[in-house]
């Protein structure tokens, strides 16, 4: 058994600290909900899946248009839809998952901060996690990394509890059982159960403080077991109904779900290809404020591991293997390392209140909250001022041209909040001051930079401009689409596949479009239309506009050169990469 105390009843002011930190982060991620539609590369696809699952009926096998979608497991989709049987509202459901799991991860986070130490060093690593840029803007987010974080959190919340305040099955059971729920969510929950290394290594070293389990071989089983319920319950439906259905596209599902996404993504990575020491920066950048903090930690990490001080090894370890694995394939994005987060400020929890204290953190905080105060004033002021062309371009591109003044109001209001909070808390207040800035820019972003941008990001625009060239009763068939142009669309529309090559999708599209001339039209992308050639007349094209970075056109039978056949190399382009 652990020598560890248990942890005391909540005082009532600890009671009113943890509340108003609920609050508040309810508050931080929460705002914008309602004010704004999916918008790229993740969420249209997200929410078209499940948009599609609720029209169909079928929530085992994914659609993506007439596609079915392997790219990932279901569990996000099913939340999404969910929460748009209970709400009916898009705009509300598909981000209520994201923020869910990110308010549970929080408080997961502050409950083993508490159990393994105190309130207060739980309560400082939930605001530590919650301030990080990368999981403020993944949390406001409509993807799968904030849900697999906090299953991942949850398993590691139960194998803590056992493995240092226990014997404690059930919450080992319950960890493993969260894990499960990771893999049927991204298929990384498994990394969880990495936590059980280091407490073995502490185990068998004889460390103190951490649970000693005779004879419970069959209770670990049941591990195993729990961990492979969700998986099996769900694998093993795709498995038979697949077999049911017969038809091969379900035959490639499973095969591309469970081998090629899993395995075969990792071993021989096919897409965001960076060097092995590519999360260094982003454990550096993307999770500010959290990384000032970083020097003063690794002395105090030191003399806890010549310690044997089990509390703080293994979730730091843990993350360091985390670090390691998605470091080895070349495959890599920054949400990857997500999960280590909570458990990196675990670690920190017994260390926050004398770091806190230390003068040259205070003043380093000062210091950034006024210089990036400063810098934002100045930037906004010299774009409403109209003294940089480059900033106008990049207004005109995103059909933002009339609304510069509201635009770069938006910068001077975020850049005056971090001065004011630094002039007046000062530099003895320094960390206070930088958080209070960050809490302006995320409330700006939410509340005014969101709806300002949305009809342009989410392709909301640009499908109403292809609705109105169109006409009321013409059908529009996509090529060359992206989800957001699917789920944004207007009236009658049809696909002829997502990841079918170009050619493929322009000649079902022609055979269409001649059915029926006077009443379809096709929506096309400007590089696909240059790739077919000389199987498209360009003068009598009508151009929709630009969104998301790409040039769309509209084109009736008589911009079709009769008899062509396009030649082209292209296997379609997806550029709005899977995470």
């Amino acid at each position: 058994m652990t020598g560890l105390p248990s942890p005391t009843l909540l005082t009532p002011r600890e009671r009113r600290e943890l509340l108003w930190f609920l609050l508040g982060a309810l508050l931080l991620i929460g705002a914008g909900i309602g004010l704004r539609d999916p918008w790229p590369a993740d969420e249209p696809r997200f929410v078209l899946v499940a948009r599609q699952m609720i029209e169909s009926g079928n929530w085992l096998f994914p659609q993506r248009g007439i596609e079915l979608y392997s790219d990932k497991p279901p569990l996000l989709f099913w939340l999404i839809a969910g929460a748009y049987e209970l709400l009916r509202s898009w705009r509300i459901a598909f981000l209520l998952p994201s923020l869910l799991a990110s308010l549970a991860t929080l408080a997961l986070v502050w409950d083993l901060g508490r159990r393994l130490w105190n309130h207060r060093a739980g309560l400082y690593s939930a605001i530590a996690v919650l301030f990080v840029l990368q999981f403020m803007y993944q949390a406001k987010r409509a993807q799968i990394d904030p849900l697999v974080t906090c299953w991942i959190t949850l398993a590691n919340w139960g194998l803590l509890l056992h493995c240092l305040r226990g014997p404690n099955w059930r919450a080992f059971w319950l960890g493993c059982f969260a894990a499960g729920l990771g893999v049927i969510s991204k298929g990384v929950g498994v990394l969880a159960l990495l936590m059980l290394l280091p407490y073995a290594y502490a185990r068998l070293r004889n460390w103190p403080g951490v649970t000693h389990t005779a004879h419970s071989a069959w209770r670990w089983s049941l591990g195993a077991l729990a961990f492979l319920a969700p998986i099996l319950a769900w694998g093993g439906a795709v498995l038979i109904a697949a077999h049911l259905h017969g038809a091969p596209e379900y035959a490639a599902y499973v095969d591309d779900l469970f081998l090629r996404q899993t395995a075969k993504r990792y071993a021989a990575s096919w897409a965001h290809v960076q060097p092995f020491w590519y999360f260094l920066p982003v454990i550096v950048f993307n999770w500010f404020p959290l990384s000032l903090a970083y020097p003063a930690l690794l002395p105090r990490w030191w003399r806890d591991l010549r310690a044997h001080e089990p509390r703080v090894m293994l979730p730091l370890v843990w993350a360091l293997l985390l670090l390691v694995f998605f470091s080895i394939p070349s495959g890599k994005r920054d949400v990857y390392l997500m999960p280590a987060l909570p458990m990196l400020a675990l670690a920190m929890a017994p260390h926050w209140p004398e770091i806190l204290r230390l003068r040259w953190l205070r003043v380093s905080a000062f210091a950034l909250a006024l210089t990036l105060g400063l810098l934002m004033l100045g930037v906004g002021a010299w774009a409403a001022l109209g003294q940089s062309s480059r900033f106008q371009a990049v207004l005109a591109q995103r059909d933002l041209a009339d609304l510069g003044a509201a635009v770069w109001g938006m910068f001077v209001a975020i850049g005056a909040l971090f001065v004011v909070a630094a002039v007046i808390l000062r530099p003895r207040r320094g960390v206070a001051a930088l958080l209070t800035g960050l809490v302006g820019l995320w409330l700006v972003w939410s509340l005014w930079a969101t709806p300002l941008l949305d009809a342009s990001s989410s392709g909301a625009a640009i499908m109403q401009r292809a609705r109105s060239l169109a006409g009321t009763g013409t059908e529009i068939g996509l090529v060359a689409w992206k989800e957001q142009n699917l789920l944004m669309a207007q009236g009658p529309v049809r696909d002829f596949g997502f990841r079918a090559p170009w050619t493929t999708q322009f000649e079902r599209a022609t055979h269409w479009l001649a059915e029926d001339p006077a009443h379809r039209r096709i929506f096309m992308l400007e590089q696909a239309m240059r790739e077919m050639g000389a199987c498209i007349d360009a003068s009598k094209a009508v151009r929709v506009g630009h969104a998301n970075r790409r040039e769309w056109w509209l084109l009736g039978s008589d911009a079709l050169v009769p008899g062509c056949t396009p030649g082209v190399k292209d296997a379609g382009i997806d550029d709005d990469a899977e995470p």
